[in-house]
């Protein structure tokens, strides 16, 4: 069931993503957020967030050469990546009985 929330998350995501991109510029709205100092918050919450599941990635994905580029991908993508990763892979990683 979670892997089918993270799935629906990620679509939902990805969706808003290309939408957005459709309807107005990117650069002249980050100078729109980062004017408001909510839209700070909210960019500080939001690398936080990058940080702290760039530790859990780098800690359960095998594969470091994937894990590095997945990492690298979040400030960009956005949250697109570790919902993809959940879905592919990470939930069945995380699960406390395949890693003691």
């Amino acid at each position: 069931m979670l892997k089918l929330i993270c799935a629906l998350g990620f679509a939902l995501l990805a969706g808003s993503i290309i939408w957005a991109f459709g309807r107005a510029p990117f650069w002249p709205a980050v100078a729109e957020i980062t004017a408001n100092p909510w839209g700070v918050v909210t960019l500080i919450d939001l690398y936080l967030g990058f940080l702290i599941f760039g530790i859990v990635l780098w800690r359960f994905e095998p594969q470091r050469a994937l894990a590095m580029g997945l990492i690298a991908a979040m400030p960009i993508l956005g949250n697109v990546v570790p919902l993809a990763w959940l879905v592919w892979r990470g939930l069945d990683r995380l699960h406390p009985a395949r890693n003691p």
